[in-house]
């Protein structure tokens, strides 16, 4: 029991020593399923939000290099279900072109390696 919080107090400190990018890469090649800029901000206790999204498009160019590649679940529409597919930045859409509700259900991201 011991080692075990030996070995996790590590992998905090280890996960906490890196820069914001390094956990946001780290964060979304573990997930299984897509994490919202909401979500990302809760893990990395961020209050900037909008820092978030600069920050997702620098991560997309950095994991090109190591041959995978950021995944975007486009935003919908929370009142009429519209789906946001042409977008091709990952910032949140204000309003739904369609009914102009700005009921936006965020986008959801996730780094796979790419085939």
């Amino acid at each position: 029991m011991v080692l075990l919080k030996v070995y996790l107090h590590i992998c905090l400190l280890a996960f906490l020593m890196k820069t914001r990018r390094e956990r946001i890469i780290e964060l979304l090649e573990r997930t299984e399923h897509p994490m919202t800029v909401q979500d990302l901000a809760e893990w990395l206790d961020i209050k900037n939000r909008s820092m978030l999204y600069e920050d997702l498009e620098h991560v997309a160019k950095s994991v090109q290099a190591q041959g995978k590649e950021l995944l975007m679940r486009p935003a919908s529409c929370g009142k009429c279900g519209y789906v946001f597919r042409h977008r091709n930045t990952p910032k949140k859409p204000t309003k739904c072109p369609k009914c102009h509700s700005q009921w936006i259900l965020l986008p959801g991201y996730v780094i796979r390696v790419k085939e």
